[in-house]
């Protein structure tokens, strides 16, 4: 039988272990008492042999409840409720504890237990990275920061506000501003959890589903905060054809955020190998082209604008789209935004520069140049426009440009010559650019002599 001083110790230090505010902004305070109240618990016990008894039988007691109370919700195996020894995920995307699957399975089940689908596939694949996580989190013990069960019980809480048919469109669209919230704070923890939730397939899969426009702008909106945080794999279900279809449709008829959304998908997709195949099937898409072009011309949209020039650029990195980029117009949205470019506190003119530099190694892309009304003036402004080091840049690849181009037509050199790039390259050649801009502009400068005087020859 306890002593009355002892039961309100065993209370106090029992409120205090399993209290929630142990998770709020007191709990270094909390943690510090904690540790004193073991000790003050200790000396109120009468006989060394009972206090040593009790109070180890009391620390172990306090660990399972705490155990119990605090497994998140991701390191539950969703059959037996039990933290995951051995995680495996289903083709369905679930994870499971794998005696606790391949016991169902075994029992004649072919379907997942969460989501209720026939398995296709009933094979089961080792989840290391869930598995990781949980080693993390048992080695850590008291140090595992409280806050990162909490975030995994929220992540997971907000997926399934997505993923019920019961949430209404208002709770789903409250669920989206929170995750855009959430994106925003960086952590390789929180980058984790995205990944093992499978945020962006969950996303994905909601984007061509939901015919409601305001919930698509805003799941866009959440799937280009969590593009840099997560594994691309999953963006290749674009290419299925009903959603490259849909997705199609949404940058044609979207509304301006949508499609700038789109936009820096697109950009991504040239970031990893895993979406190469991706990269190449948008690249060959002419309505994907022609609206990213359409995008990019659109110079008083800025960041629409932008966003076109970086989903064009992003495509133009592989070499098979080049083509299907000149045919769709690329050339002239390139030099329509180099042209207005002037107007942006902050353009992407070299950026453009890069395309155009990109695509004139075709000589559709030459032809496209030259016949352009504006096409070697614009590349011509570009040799010199601002001394900064970001321009100098541009200046190396606006001279290469020119002598590609320079280099096979006469009335491109005359072009250039009528728009001054003689004076350019001078100013250049003075400036405190680097040694490949300056040799490049020689060579320029050599090759247009060397032209001018055998055509004057020709002439006499």
């Amino acid at each position: 039988m306890l002593f009355f001083p002892t039961k309100i110790a065993l209370f106090i230090l029992l409120s205090i272990t399993l209290s929630p505010l142990s998770f709020l902004s007191g709990r270094e305070e909390l943690q510090s008492l904690k540790k004193k109240l073991p000790t003050l618990l200790f000396s109120f016990l009468p006989f060394p042999c009972i206090q040593f008894g009790m109070y180890v039988n009391f620390l172990s007691s306090m660990n399972e409840a705490r155990i119990e109370i605090t497994i998140p919700h991701l390191f539950r195996c969703p059959i037996s409720l039990d933290l995951l020894e051995d995680p495996v995920t289903l083709c369905t995307g679930q994870t499971y504890d794998r005696s606790s699957i391949e016991k169902w399975l075994s029992a004649g089940n072919l379907t997942c237990t969460v989501t209720m689908q026939k398995l296709h596939d009933p094979s089961i694949v080792p989840n290391h990275t869930l598995r990781h996580l949980i080693d993390q989190w048992l080695q850590l013990g008291y140090q595992f920061h409280p806050g990162n069960s909490a975030t995994i019980d929220y992540l997971t809480s907000l997926k399934h506000a997505l993923e019920s048919r019961d949430s209404s469109l208002d709770h789903k669209l409250q669920a989206l501003h929170k995750i855009q919230v959430l994106s925003d704070e960086y952590c390789s923890f929180k980058r984790t959890c995205f990944n093992q939730l499978s945020y962006l397939t969950l996303l994905l899969q909601l984007v061509f589903e939901t015919r409601s426009m305001e919930f698509t702008e805003l799941a866009l909106s959440c799937i280009v905060k969590l593009l840099p945080l997560v594994n691309l794999d999953p963006l290749n279900m674009i290419k299925d054809e009903s959603k490259l279809s849909t997705f199609v449709s949404l940058l044609e008829k979207g509304t301006t955020k949508t499609k700038t959304s789109l936009c820096h998908l697109i950009d991504s997709t040239a970031t990893s190998t895993q979406t190469q195949e991706l990269c190449h099937v948008l690249g060959n898409s002419r309505k994907v082209i022609e609206e990213i072009v359409r995008l990019a011309r659109e110079i008083q949209e800025e960041e629409s604008s932008k966003a076109g020039i970086k989903a064009m650029s992003a495509l133009c990195s592989l070499q098979s789209n080049r083509e299907s980029l000149v045919r769709g117009g690329a050339i002239d949205g390139v030099i329509a935004y180099m042209l207005e470019s002037d107007k942006l506190q902050k353009n992407l003119a070299p950026m453009a520069m890069g395309i155009i530099e990109k695509l004139v190694v075709l000589e559709s892309g030459k032809v496209g140049v030259v016949n352009h009304p504006s096409g070697i003036q614009t590349v011509v402004k570009m040799v010199f426009r601002v001394c900064n080091n970001q321009e100098y840049c541009c200046s190396e690849v606006a001279v290469g440009v020119l002598l590609v181009i320079c280099r096979d037509y006469g009335v491109a050199r005359e072009e250039a010559i009528g728009a001054g790039i003689l004076t350019q390259l001078l100013f250049l050649l003075q400036s405190q650019c680097g040694n490949k801009t300056k040799t490049k502009a020689r060579m320029l400068l050599k090759l247009l002599r060397s032209k001018w005087n055998q055509e004057s020859n020709n002439k006499l």
